[in-house]
């Protein structure tokens, strides 16, 4: 990290921390600005959108009985949200609380390590977020299919995807509260025909179906999968300056989360593989909705189908708002033009970002989806480190910034804690292919240039920029450079 900070030093799109001030203390820059008090998020809305940002129910789990079968599937969804959910939750909920302000993970990278860190890290995290919502029209339009074969045809299935995108962007724009209470609705419906599917399966379950392998395990599909289910759990932090009381708020709403997320998708599996005698192959995206067929009968597989579109409207609209108010934190820190922060007068909601991110994950919605996923997990991955790296980093050097909400633990612990993610972190970057690495190196790249470009453009002040959230100080001798 040093090697960054050296680099930061002369950067070109410095943020705009007084020479006096030690790069990356927290407690002396000014954070992101928030929303005017409108639509502010409180418990259940903030937690149904942690909710949709992570899961949105067990829809899209079915592949990962595909490549290892019931056992591995099952094993991994009840492992994984404790090596990983609970360690990243725990990590937001404590520097979310301690610097609320939009830009979430941004913030803190920028503040530990510096803005070149800093641009790298909402680079890496917009693309999860922008590429990552362009799966759900696509996975909305494959449920449709299910119901309705004519939407399969080419010109039908690109109207549902624009409209399902121009729907929901334009929902985003009504505010986070809005979106929040849609979200709550939204997740009830979705995730109340597997509550039927599991009490349908008991009297049908054979435990011994649960010890079953796939013939030829596909590691890389099986971690892929548990990893696009359970991730995220931190993208909430981009809209913690539109968080109610978010000291005490964010910790509930975290650990409500985690526990909603996770049983969401182990019970419903529990209850499918063990009651339906189907080979670990069969088990393709959508097979929940046969499942639930084959355990109660074509009614509760349409139902099933209708909650997966349910589902998509969710996860659209909660990583759509998270990664457009990531851009507004950028924005708002100096990263990029202080256009992007600009508010609609009437709900006070980002509409540059919103509109910019909607027209993003809309382009990219005729993306393969595989391609999308695995792109997006190696990039999510670099960030995750470079995050916890973060945390740490702010825990030795700023013990005394204060925490609302702290970790349990001591730094060693704290260390302790993140070790055992980062550890599957490089396991799943480890078995990610050629290509895959090669488009994520590629975005880095882009990233890179990006940020001298910004610096160019700010020089020249051929674009206007904010600066630590208050709308910039103008440089001495450059006219209408605002930093």
């Amino acid at each position: 990290m040093q090697g960054i900070r050296a680099s930061d030093d002369a950067s070109p799109v410095h943020s705009t921390r007084s020479e006096n001030i030690p790069a990356g203390d927290p407690t002396h820059t000014h954070l992101p600005t928030t929303g005017s008090g409108r639509n502010k998020l409180t418990l259940f809305p903030l937690m149904f959108l942690i909710f949709f940002e992570v899961a949105g129910g067990p829809y899209g789990a079915e592949p990962a009985v595909q490549a290892g079968g019931p056992l591995l599937a099952l094993v991994g969804f009840l492992v994984f949200p404790f090596v990983w959910a609970v360690p990243e939750s725990l990590v937001t909920a404590e520097l979310s609380t301690a610097m609320p302000g939009n830009g979430g993970f941004v913030v803190w990278v920028d503040r530990a390590f510096g803005p070149f860190a800093g641009f790298l890290m909402g680079m890496w995290k917009y693309a999860c977020g922008a590429v990552g919502a362009a799966a759900f029209p696509a996975l909305c339009s494959d449920y449709l299919v299910r119901a309705f074969p004519a939407v399969s045809a080419g010109g039908a299935r690109a109207a549902t995807i624009v409209a399902f995108n121009a729907a929901l962007t334009l929902l985003s724009l009504t505010g986070l509260s809005v979106v929040g209470w849609t979200a709550v609705a939204l997740g009830v419906a979705a995730l109340s025909p597997f509550a039927l599917v599991v009490g349908a399966a008991l009297p049908k379950l054979r435990p011994r179906r649960w010890g079953r392998t796939a013939g030829e395990v596909d590691w890389k599909l099986l971690l892929n999968t548990l990893f696009w289910n359970l991730n995220g759990w931190d993208s909430v932090s981009m809209m913690a300056g539109e968080v109610e009381r978010p000291g005490k708020t964010f910790p509930a709403a975290l650990v409500s989360a985690v526990c909603i997320g996770s049983l969401g998708y182990l019970l419903p599996l529990l209850a499918a593989t063990g009651a339906v005698d189907a080979p670990p192959e069969a088990w393709g995206d959508g097979y929940f909705a046969d499942a639930a067929g084959l355990i109660g009968g074509k009614w509760l597989k349409y139902w099933i189908e209708a909650g997966a579109a349910v589902s998509s409207v969710g996860l659209y609209s909660a990583t759509l708002s998270s990664a457009a108010y990531l851009l507004v934190g950028m924005a708002d820190l100096g990263h990029l033009p202080a256009r992007l922060a600009a508010r609609a007068p009437v709900f006070d909601t980002p509409w540059a970002s919103i509109a910019v991110t909607g027209a993003i994950a809309l382009g990219v919605s005729f993306l393969s989806f595989d391609s999308i996923v695995a792109v997006t997990n190696f990039l999510y991955c670099l960030g995750t480190l470079l995050e916890f790296a973060a945390f740490l980093w702010l825990r030795a050097r700023r013990p005394d910034l204060p925490r609302p909400y702290r970790v349990p633990l001591p730094t060693a612990g704290a260390a302790a804690m993140c070790a055992v993610p980062s550890a599957f972190l490089g396991v799943v970057m480890a078995v990610a292919g050629w290509k895959v690495c090669a488009a994520s190196a590629a975005f880095t790249a882009v990233g890179v240039a990006v940020y001298y470009v910004m610096g160019g453009c700010r020089t020249r002040g051929c674009v206007g920029f904010g600066g630590a959230g208050k709308g910039g100080v103008e440089l001495p001798g450059c006219p209408g450079i605002a930093v």
